[in-house]
């Protein structure tokens, strides 16, 4: 999907302002390790991801968590970060060679000059991740391993083929063993 498209979408812009406000995006790529955003940083930008996947993930003692795997056509990013100012809790990590549409700060900041009803447009989007989240939640509570498991491989099969198994064990909150006995 292009960016215009992924606009009208996700923050519901009608067709001619999703064309407009795309001009405000610029073209990133990354390189496998490379860092959409690190943990601790102050930068306020948000991207939709074109190509490739992304891991968002954070320290926690001595392993790392993985919180997301971004997928083409989704939103990245930290979002206490972009709407806050506050510093980035998360690391947005390329998997592989990846492209995403981002825009930069500065734009971010000036969207209710080219959207008039930016503010409503972002809360309902706002509103829609948020909801996301809350399954999510409701999910690791009510769900077991193995539910997490199928409910997963239902919803996108396909990152079980694109996305090293021990990142999605950690995404699903079960080691990688535990995975793989479940896997058979």
């Amino acid at each position: 999907m292009q960016l215009p498209q992924l606009l009208q979408t996700n923050l519901r812009l009608p067709p001619a302002k999703a064309a407009e406000v795309s001009t405000l995006f610029r073209r990133d790529t990354l390189v496998k390790g490379e860092h959409f955003l690190r943990q601790g940083q102050v930068v306020r930008k948000l991207g939709f991801l074109l190509q490739g996947h992304l891991r968002c993930w954070a320290p926690a003692g001595d392993k790392d968590i993985t919180q997301w795997i971004f997928t083409p056509e989704y939103l990245v990013a930290d979002l206490n970060c972009l709407l806050f100012a506050a510093p980035a809790r998360w690391n947005i990590e390329a998997l592989e060679p990846s492209v995403l549409a981002t825009l930069p700060e500065e734009n971010y900041l000036r969207m209710s000059a080219y959207v008039p009803n930016w503010e409503v447009l972002e809360k309902q989007f706002l509103g829609r991740c948020f909801s996301t989240l809350e399954d999510r939640v409701f999910n690791f509570l009510s769900l077991s391993a193995r539910e997490r498991y199928e409910a997963l491989r239902e919803w996108r099969p396909e990152l079980f083929e694109q996305v090293p198994l021990h990142y999605l064990a950690s995404m699903l909150g079960m080691t990688p063993e535990t995975l793989s006995r479940i896997r058979k």
